[in-house]
């Protein structure tokens, strides 16, 4: 069990942990591929979309997020056998601030700001965080993007930067996400403990990856429950 004690800050992934892109992502691509014909369930369409997000990030040394969705709609396309047009190009980073928050994250994160610090390492761009952070409601300590960085997690970059920003030795530093790839393997490596957030039926739009996590919850309500006081 961690000692809750010892934490000064808590970090979080936004994208799949306070927000539900999953539902934002399949959503909107089935939009798109209905107007043409084309059925897909979400778990087919986030299996597209765990393919093809990190081949795209990886294509070059840095794209921003916005561009990156335009890729991945096209790629998916290509993948079903169309070409997107412009407006399906920018489905997704338009949708993005749409993208609904888990109903348990704003309380839940404004018990956890009681005791702790809170911070956002997040890959995406500034200006679309900001629509998400109007929705949360969340006055958020510092805010790490993959655009300040200009790189991507699971990327050491982005954590380092985190570390600088908030200026926090790694033993009072707790970070909390729902993606193994992304956020869960990078803080094993750099010596991070990290909770797993395993939402059910959660999980398809990120490639999975051989990491441990200190501890494994199932939502964001039950960690701010864990680190309350007696």
């Amino acid at each position: 069990m961690l000692d809750f004690d010892r934490f000064e800050w808590l970090s979080f992934d936004c994208y799949g942990t306070l927000v539900d892109w999953e539902t934002g992502i399949s959503r909107y691509v089935a939009r798109v591929l209905e107007s043409r014909g084309i059925c897909k369930s979400e778990a087919e369409i986030l299996a597209l979309f765990a393919d093809a997000e990190p081949r795209v990030q990886r294509s070059q040394d840095y794209m921003e997020y916005r561009r990156v969705l335009r890729e991945v709609m096209a790629a998916i396309g290509t993948e079903l056998g169309f070409r997107c047009t412009e407006p399906e190009l920018e489905c997704l980073a338009d949708s993005l601030p749409d993208w609904p928050v888990f109903p348990d994250v704003v309380g839940a994160l404004t018990a956890l700001k009681t005791r702790y610090k809170l911070a956002v390492i997040s890959n995406v761009d500034d200006d679309l965080f900001a629509g998400t952070a109007e929705a949360m409601g969340v006055d958020f300590d510092a805010v790490i993007t993959a655009e300040q960085v200009r790189s991507y997690k699971p990327s050491p970059r982005n954590f380092d930067a985190a570390a600088r920003r908030m200026a926090v030795e790694k033993q009072r530093w707790l970070h909390v996400a729902e993606s193994l790839y992304h956020d869960i393997a990078p803080a094993n490596r750099l010596g991070i403990s990290c909770v797993w957030v395993n939402r059910a039926n959660r999980g398809g739009g990120t490639r999975g990856a051989d990491a441990v996590p200190d501890l494994v919850v199932p939502d964001l309500a039950t960690l701010a429950r864990m680190t309350s006081p007696a």
